[in-house]
């Protein structure tokens, strides 16, 4: 049996999509920095950019929606890293790369939302989209991560099977 050379067969089979994690965490902390700490960005700080996009700097306590704002950061913490834990066993779980990229992004974003809490005891979010008066949550690079990380898992549920037999 030939056995496996140069640097992808080293590194492993989800190495690649590990990039993916690498770019949007580097991502969301550089643009959370910088508009943080070099420009200096306080809470409810916003420019408007189109009449459906505002640029804001919210601090969200809880998770989606601010759901479950009321608990202990401590707690939140430790739900998300359970489940940061649930996702990198399914990764190295899993042979499917399109389920790899997916989770990999999934998991850069969780863990640039777990950084903020960490450091800013909670999410900074800074893109907010709204029209004819209604305003989607507002949201950051690592949630689109997350986002993206879910519609290819969506993608990879419904791409069709080889049937065996």
């Amino acid at each position: 049996m030939a056995q496996p050379d140069g640097a992808a067969a080293r590194a492993g089979p989800g190495s690649a999509s590990l990039l993916g994690l690498a770019v949007v965490f580097a991502a969301d902390r550089l643009h959370k920095f910088a508009q943080i700490h070099i420009a200096g960005w306080h809470p409810g700080d916003a420019v408007t950019v189109t009449p459906f996009f505002d640029y804001v700097l919210v601090y969200n306590q809880g998770v989606s929606y601010g759901l479950l704002a009321t608990l202990p950061a401590s707690i939140l913490i430790a739900v998300m890293a359970a489940a940061m834990l649930a996702l990198v066993i399914w990764w190295q779980r899993t042979d499917s790369a399109l389920t790899r990229w997916g989770l990999a992004l999934a998991l850069g974003g969780a863990l640039g939302n777990i950084t903020d809490r960490l450091v800013y005891g909670a999410v900074a979010d800074f893109f907010s989209l709204h029209a004819m008066g209604y305003y989607f949550y507002i949201f950051n690079i690592a949630d689109v991560g997350i986002s993206l990380g879910l519609v290819l898992l969506v993608v990879e549920m419904f791409k069709p099977r080889a049937r065996h037999g």
